[in-house]
């Protein structure tokens, strides 16, 4: 039920867009005046960082630079960063007290210091692009060409390329992450692309160092969702953000639940402190009226999700006394007029997973009828989010704003073919 309550209105219309068009949508040609200034910010992050590096650098074009944003880690961090042999890869080191203030805080002084160093000479603001990964992020070779299509538009600020879950293989948790950030990408994205709201992610993520300019100095907020923050600031000033879906980085899925309920409680209080930008939205004169209700609309979807334990507990309570109490009653109304009720009532819980498979399945994870069957336990997994939510709203309650970052694990080496 919890998918429903979040995905219900806009899933079905997104869908509709998402089958009218082709698999695999070609890329605008790519302009050769773009630079990619790729910034990473890195709090302990011994385990993947020097894997990432190896990755990006073999793809970079030209004047293209990584920036490595060291926020105090005290760790090997910084010396794997420094010992990488290329020179394209440049290393910021931030110390306490002002290091370890949020990622926000982190890329704010990454974009100064490019800004400031000469890393950027011979360019101007437009032709910048800040692509911003997590230290964990890996993309294939055709990605920086594919988005640099989307920037011939003046008007572009920013664009957001899909997100999968390198490890999905690991267990069921993981997998079931790679499907949700797969369902998102493929119905919530594309849609809200042709409504002109696209959201931007935290990884995976490439803004125009001019639209980040007309944000101040400070672009990035201390916001717990400083993406989604970021990409409503641009809809405001008039910028146009875009989402690219030919191309993913991906990334490592949390495989413990008790880190997954961590991570989704501070994405939802996150969301929560992006409400102060539903006025502005409202009352913006630069936004479309279907811009401006698709915001709101996904902006106040907390609220349906924390309303669920309210409207939807008491009614299964209620059911399950009277099954209890005449349970042959109860069997011949769900068995009335060839099953009926009973039908309806599995596609109130579950009906949403068949469009949720197609959409896994057409991406080439795994064959129709396994992705069916993962998308049935997708619908029970969504039901954790009541947890994480709740959590969220305690700490809204009592002040409370730090987190501990999301740990990474070792990942085995690639062997190459």
């Amino acid at each position: 039920m919890t998918s429903i309550a979040v995905f219900l209105s806009l899933s079905y219309m997104a869908m509709l867009f998402t089958l009218s068009r082709k698999r695999r949508p070609d890329a605008l040609p790519a302009p050769s005046s773009v630079q990619y200034a790729f910034v990473i910010p890195c709090l302990n992050e011994e385990r993947v960082i020097g894997a990432t590096l190896d990755n990006l650098v073999p793809l970079l074009r030209d004047d293209d630079i990584v920036l490595v944003i060291d926020d105090a880690s005290d760790d090997a961090t910084p010396d794997i960063v420094l010992g990488h042999p290329s020179p394209r890869v440049h290393l910021l080191r931030r110390e306490l007290p002002n290091a370890r203030q949020g990622k926000g805080h982190a890329l704010n002084a990454a974009v100064r210091h490019l800004q400031a160093s000469g890393l950027l000479d011979g360019r101007t603001a437009d032709e910048v692009v800040i692509a911003v990964f997590d230290a964990d992020g890996r993309i294939a070779p055709e990605a920086l060409s594919s988005v640099a299509g989307y920037f011939r538009d003046p008007q572009l600020g920013a664009v957001q390329i899909g997100v999968t879950m390198r490890n999905a293989q690991t267990n069921l948790l993981a997998r079931l992450q790679d499907m949700e950030f797969t369902v998102f990408t493929e119905i919530f994205q594309r849609a809200r692309q042709h409504i002109g709201s696209v959201g931007l992610g935290g990884n995976g993520q490439f803004v125009r160092l001019s639209a980040l300019n007309s944000l101040g100095d400070d672009p990035w907020t201390d916001c717990l969702t400083e993406d989604l923050d970021l990409g409503l600031r641009l809809l405001l000033v008039g910028w146009r953000n875009a989402y690219c879906p030919v191309v993913a980085v991906d990334q490592q899925a949390v495989t413990e639940i008790p880190r997954w309920l961590r991570q989704r409680a501070r994405w939802f209080q996150g969301h929560l402190q992006c409400w102060k930008q539903i006025v502005p939205v409202l009352r913006s004169s630069k936004l479309k009226a279907k811009t401006a209700s698709d915001i709101v609309w996904y902006l106040t979807l907390p609220v349906a999700v924390l309303m669920i334990p309210v409207a939807i507990v008491p009614i299964w309570i209620a059911f399950a006394l009277s099954f209890i109490a005449a349970p042959g009653q109860v069997a011949d109304l769900l068995l009335a007029n060839h099953g009926m009720p009973l039908i309806l009532a599995y596609l109130l819980c579950f009906g949403l997973a068949y469009p949720y498979a197609y959409c896994y399945w057409l991406r080439g994870r795994m064959p129709f009828w396994r992705a069916l069957a993962l998308a049935h336990l997708f619908e029970l997994y969504s039901h954790l989010w009541l947890i994480s939510g709740w959590w969220a709203v305690g700490r809204v309650l009592f002040r409370r704003r730090g987190w501990e970052k999301t740990a990474r694990v070792v990942e085995a080496p690639e062997v190459a073919s």
